[in-house]
């Protein structure tokens, strides 16, 4: 099949998990880093005569998420038990929704670059997590090389996520990952925290030849818990398929394992199919009942949608779509965007967005920190950029000032820098023309070159009076005053 045309097909089962701090059927602890089975009680172990009650908060984080996608609520959903052994799993199966999920449809709106698109989800559906096998350097008792059980995780509340297989590259697969992070995280139901597995992502990929609508038989890449090691696993995948279907060969249905070390997907074992499970009611736990007015309650207590907060950016501040998308990929950056802007004379909304898109966002990144730990706050932000606006400071000069800030000189003050460094921009017409007639004696050839019709001249000739007023002097001033004096 050498020289055929490959289409991915991509479909993404993430595992959420819920930020409540008791787990879905017990009220063990959900905290992370307890030491191992200290937080794994008799319902967690289902010792015999305990019995599952389910945890409300997780239903109400579960109808949090179906109402921000626009999914549909059940009102009836069943709890069932999927079956399997494995050494993890103390009941030998593990309680989740099969047939009636609590939340049905829906979709996702993202950007992938500056291109929107919107990914429909088949469903989300409440269960619990199962423990971990520990394998690295564990010994048992005799010192022996040994594998162990932590029970901590069991029980734990999931929420998992399953889209249409509608994504078409590991670009956007990672686009769509990280807009489901921002919104959970948003909406306040997860902690978002992937070193934790708090975020697991499983990856169902396969590929088929453009134009032919039966999708090809896919491989699930299980537990990918970072976006950059989801796109390689991905890129890895695709190749691998499409490599051994053009060899002769056929892709086998089954779960593999991202080898990050190797930057390779390895077999774990042949993908079960949903009757493997022998999935049936849960005798323990009766049919979760959600009516209308708990769905409106959890309604009224939701935040503003990233949604409905990115139009609003745009319709009250004038931002173009693209900068309120980047500015609503998280709460936090949402709400320090708005502080700042408000901290500004009207129409400055802009000036706000491109520093926070710009140089904040750069200076985090060095430093690998979130908005939330920016040493500049947005109250601190919003009085440099209102010195910009007012025409005391250049854009230029700004950035001396930002990084002054950043480092917390003169108690992070803007106006104590400004003053302290003497950087006040010079807007006196009669000192600026004066460096001007300097400029323009001192560089006849160049004025020569202007009035011969190089425009490049004129630049040249700016950029000699702003470094004699050592970068001071205003920008615009120097700009029209230059023009009158060329004539």
């Amino acid at each position: 099949m050498s020289g055929t045309t490959w289409e991915v097909v991509i479909g993404l089962e993430t595992h959420v998990q819920l930020s409540t701090a008791s787990k879905i059927f017990s009220g063990s602890s959900t905290r992370f880093g307890a030491p191992a089975n200290m937080q794994a009680n008799a319902v967690d172990l289902a010792l015999p005569g305990t019995l599952p009650v389910m945890n409300r908060g997780a239903v109400e984080r579960a109808i949090k998420l179906g109402l921000a996608l626009g999914s549909h609520i059940a009102p009836r959903s069943i709890f069932a038990r999927k079956n399997y052994f494995y050494p993890d799993l103390p009941k030998n199966y593990q309680i989740s929704q099969y047939e009636i999920p609590v939340v049905q449809g829906g979709s996702l709106t993202f950007f992938v670059g500056d291109q929107e698109k919107t990914i429909n989800l088949t469903r989300a559906h409440l269960e619990e997590d199962a423990g971990k096998s520990l394998h690295d350097d564990f010994t048992g008792p005799h010192g022996e090389k040994s594998s162990g059980i932590d029970l901590n995780r069991a029980g734990t509340p999931l929420l998992e996520i399953v889209s249409e297989p509608e994504l078409r590259s590991a670009e956007e697969a990672v686009a769509y990952a990280k807009a489901l992070h921002a919104l959970v995280v948003w909406l306040g139901i997860c902690d978002g925290n992937m070193q934790e597995g708090s975020f697991r992502i499983d990856a169902n990929v396969s590929v088929r030849p453009v134009g032919q609508k039966e999708f090809g038989t896919r491989t699930e890449t299980k537990n990918v818990n970072s976006f950059r090691f989801l796109e390689r696993a991905i890129q890895y995948e695709v190749r691998r398929q499409i490599e051994l279907i053009e060899d002769g060969g056929k892709v086998v249905q089954e779960t593999r394992l991202y080898d990050p070390d190797r930057d390779e997907t390895r077999s774990m074992r042949s993908k079960e199919d949903a009757h493997d499970y022998r999935y049936f009611p849960d005798p323990d736990l009766p049919p979760l009942v959600i009516a209308p007015d708990w769905v409106e309650r959890v309604r009224a207590d939701m935040p503003e949608l990233p949604g409905a907060k990115r139009t609003r950016f745009e319709s009250d501040y004038g931002l173009p779509a693209y900068d309120a998308a980047q500015l609503t990929v998280s709460r936090d950056t949402a709400d320090f965007f708005e502080a700042t802007a408000k901290a500004l004379p009207a129409g400055q909304a802009k000036l706000a967005a491109n520093w926070i898109m710009g140089e904040l966002a750069a200076a985090l990144n060095r430093e690998e920190k979130d908005i939330a730990q920016s040493p500049v706050s947005s109250a601190q932000l919003g009085k440099l950029l209102a010195r910009i606006a007012d025409g005391t400071i250049s854009n230029k000069i700004a950035r001396d000032v930002f990084a002054a800030i950043w480092q917390g000189e003169q108690g992070g003050d803007a106006d104590a820098v400004i003053e302290a460094r003497g950087l006040k921009q010079i807007s006196d017409t009669g000192a600026i023309g004066k460096m001007i007639d300097d400029v323009l004696a001192a560089n006849p050839a160049i004025v020569a070159e202007y009035r011969a019709g190089k425009e490049k001249a004129f630049n040249s000739l700016v950029g000699q009076v702003m470094k004699a007023a050592k970068g001071k002097a205003n920008p615009q001033q120097v700009n029209e005053l230059l023009k009158q004096k060329l004539g």
